[in-house]
């Protein structure tokens, strides 16, 4: 299916980000702080980046194990019907579980995830999320931390895509579809 042509505007610079991570890991180090060790399991593929970035600054000891749940295909919409395509290689009964997200949209991928990780027995579990799109909210859930809370637009970069393109972008930026034959590339 061809791709309709597309620009994308930063919403986020990469030193907004970065310093929002630091301040993020902070808060969670407090939170866990005197676990022997927390498992950080990353929902593929979006969070990738921030997780790594994320793992780096916590000042604890961590394992990292990933998850990959899809509601949205190549789609723009999420499809509301959650599909674990890659669950956990580890155990979490009794331990410490941070679920990293990338963006909560409708909230109906965390929503499946908690509940999924919930029935395994862990200690404390908590959510985060770099994005928060809470006028999209489709189910009762808030991630315990968010990273930015953004208006309702459809986002790239950071790890997040589209079509799997642009997740390799530092910052954060909003798709705006251009005419038929305006070719203009990305802005940074």
């Amino acid at each position: 299916m061809p791709q309709r042509p597309y620009v994308i505007d930063q919403m986020i610079s990469a030193k907004s980000i970065a310093a929002r991570v630091e301040e993020l890991a902070s808060e969670i180090a407090a939170d866990f702080a005197g676990t022997d060790k927390l498992v950080v399991v990353g929902l593929l593929r979006g969070s990738f980046v921030f997780i790594a970035d994320l793992v780096r600054e916590l000042d604890l000891p961590v394992e990292v194990d990933f998850l990959e749940a899809s509601s949205y295909d190549n789609a723009m919409e999420s499809s509301r019907e959650v599909r674990i395509l890659k669950d956990l290689r580890g155990q979490i009964e009794g331990r410490d579980v941070l679920i990293v997200e990338d963006i909560v949209d409708t909230g109906y991928t965390l929503s499946h995830v908690l509940h999924l990780l919930q029935s395994r027995g862990p200690g404390k579990l908590r959510t985060i999320a770099l994005l928060d799109k809470p006028t999209r909210r489709e189910t009762p859930i808030r991630a315990d931390w968010t990273g930015f809370e953004i208006p309702d637009e459809f986002v790239v970069g950071y790890g997040i895509d589209f079509a799997q393109r642009n997740r390799n972008l530092p910052y954060i930026g909003k798709v705006r579809f251009t005419p038929e034959g305006d070719h203009l590339a990305p802005e940074a």
